[in-house]
């Protein structure tokens, strides 16, 4: 119910990404958008349609002064810098823009976001996330065309599906790019069951050598049915350093994604703590983590990825050391250390 009443609240449209001159006091990111979805003819603005192929962006983004961690402080009507979130630069882009910052080669985030989602809350939430983890790598923004809203469950999964083979072909070319340096996958949602498709195609058709050049691949509360999730990782196979899954059973989103299956129970929603679990992520070589213990962002707890990025800046080391492990853990956010469940 608390999901469903959320979709009666006003969403942000694409007059929330009217660019505005930047502000002195404002920190300021930029994020590079790779979308697949279609554009107004007239606004500009990115709708729901389905493009034939990708197109590129750079957006810079500027965080206000007051931004609390884990929130978006969305404007109340124009985009002002001093007290929001806004848009101070966007730049059409061929491909996507590598920027070294001086580095010999620059690491890079691909974020692709979830189901029910609007464009400017994708863009936004990624900047929240780069903003408050502090992150050194790039942010690259893999937008798909959900039609941001609850009932567009189905449509959303024949579009993630519809983009399928533009993101194998954009890790691609990221993987071949000299500038490159690591590259880290991050899927949100039914963002993860494409992140989770996309490898699965990689693997199928003989790329090995583009999923060698990931250095990390995490699934935030994937929308994927339990069973589908074993037939994709059989054929993905062991990556390395594991592939992480991000877990919480009070993920009431994907209570909902289950009952819209058919009672299909989710690889988001699983309890870490029971056997069967913690044998199916050693047996598949995964690192399956609740992560309940972090204050969800919301009334549906399914967005706690965007305050797990508050631990990097002084727990991050401990955590990257724990990365090498398989089976299944539970996340102390006070020690930003990983409890095994199992031994």
């Amino acid at each position: 119910m608390v999901v469903l009443l959320s979709a009666c609240a006003p969403r942000p449209g694409g007059e929330t990404l009217t660019v505005v001159p930047a502000d002195g006091s404002a920190r300021s990111l930029a994020i590079t958008v790779a979308s697949t979805r279609g554009r107004d003819a007239q606004s500009g603005h990115y709708t729901d349609a389905r493009a034939r192929g990708l197109n590129y962006e750079r957006f810079t983004i500027a965080i206000p002064p007051n931004h609390e961690a884990s929130k978006i402080e969305w404007p109340d009507e124009d985009p002002d810098p001093s007290r929001s979130f806004a848009v101070t630069a966007r730049d059409p882009l061929r491909e996507p823009d590598i920027r070294r910052s001086g580095r010999a080669r620059q690491d890079v985030m691909v974020f692709v976001h979830g189901y029910n989602q609007t464009f400017p809350e994708s863009l936004f939430r990624l900047a929240q996330v780069a903003a408050d983890g502090h992150l050194p790598e790039q942010p690259i923004l893999f937008a798909w065309p959900s039609a941001g809203t609850v009932v567009g469950y189905v449509a959303d999964k024949d579009a993630a599906a519809y983009s399928r083979d533009e993101l194998v072909a954009m890790l691609g070319t990221l993987a071949a790019d000299p500038d490159v340096g690591e590259i880290t996958l991050f899927g949100h949602s039914m963002g993860g069951w494409l992140v989770a498709e996309a490898l699965r195609q990689l693997r199928l058709s003989g790329q090995d050598e583009v999923i060698a050049r990931l250095s990390d691949v995490v699934l935030a509360a994937p929308d994927i049915d339990v069973d589908v999730f074993r037939k994709q990782i059989e054929v993905i196979g062991p990556l390395d350093p594991p592939m992480a899954i991000l877990v919480a059973p009070d993920d009431r989103a994907l209570r909902i994604s289950a009952g819209l299956a058919g009672a299909r129970p989710r690889i988001g929603r699983t309890n870490a703590s029971t056997p069967a679990v913690q044998a199916l992520a050693k047996r598949y070589g995964v690192l399956l983590v609740d992560i309940s213990a972090i204050g969800a962002v919301d009334g549906t707890h399914h967005n706690r990825f965007a305050s797990l990025v508050q631990l990097m800046p002084e727990g991050g080391d401990r955590l990257a050391e724990a990365r090498a492990q398989v089976g299944a853990f539970i996340l102390d956010p006070v020690s930003a250390t990983l409890v095994a469940l199992s031994r």
